[in-house]
């Protein structure tokens, strides 16, 4: 994959079964969010070509109604009055055609994934007003509204504390369970993930390993991606990688 004649991420080919759980780790400009954005048929590739769902997402825009994304860095105004309820709608209403009115059945299914995702309380309150890690619930949430097939998120506990980041993961978990959605989630958070994954991809320009995380949880794997050293170690029985400075 060429961008404005710079290789971003080349020779780059994987398959996930559905459902998964997957992880995407790697330095600072490895090319992470690049492959999401290219995903969605955001990024066109110059060279190459992408499938999601069976389908090239750049030639059928359709795709798009079947991919829920949550984006790194997402600002709503504080100074708009807007309520949990109406964020959730968004992910129902923004794949509806003209004019963009919210059915009962639309009001239930908001509902629905405000209850997994554990912010049905907040329901009425406004946005603004929430903590970050609520926040983050509710445009996971948003994104989840649409039912998509595909859910893409990009570093969603950048802005939140460990009990939280522990209980989108948990949730995260069940929704591939229960649901059977795919998550292909970019991340720097890998040790809180490694329970709960089903793949871990090493990325930095080119895919390093990609495979279940006890196969990729290599040292010489990780220091060939950060191109630093990286260690492996083990404490209580659980499997630790340290010596990393991640970057989203």
């Amino acid at each position: 994959m060429v961008l404005n004649q710079q290789p971003i991420l080349e020779d780059l080919s994987f398959s996930i079964v559905e459902p998964s759980f997957v992880a995407v780790v790697g330095p600072n400009g490895a090319g992470k969010t690049t492959l999401l954005k290219t995903m969605l048929g955001i990024i066109k590739p110059v060279e190459g070509e992408i499938r999601v769902l069976g389908r090239n997402p750049v030639e059928d825009p359709g795709v798009r109604r079947l991919v829920g994304y949550v984006p790194q860095r997402e600002r709503i105004d504080p100074l708009i009055p807007v309520l949990v309820k109406d964020i959730i709608l968004m992910g129902r209403l923004a794949k509806k055609r003209f004019p963009r009115r919210a059915t009962s059945e639309d009001l239930e299914k908001a509902r629905q994934v405000a209850r997994l995702l554990e912010v049905d309380q907040f329901w009425e309150e406004s946005y603004a007003h929430l903590s970050g890690g609520q926040q983050q619930r509710v445009l996971v949430a948003r994104a989840l509204a649409s039912e998509p097939s595909l859910l893409l998120l990009d570093e969603p506990f950048s802005a939140v504390d460990t009990p939280t980041t522990q209980l989108l993961v948990r949730l995260l978990r069940e929704l591939v369970d229960k649901s059977g959605v795919t998550i292909i989630l970019v991340t720097h958070e890998i040790n809180v993930l490694l329970k709960h994954i089903d793949r871990l991809m090493l990325l930095n320009r080119r895919i390093i390993a990609f495979g279940k995380p006890d196969e990729v949880l290599d040292e010489a794997l990780l220091t060939e991606t950060f191109l630093k050293r990286v260690q492996v170690v083990a404490s209580d029985g659980e499997r630790i990688v340290t010596g990393v400075s991640y970057h989203a």
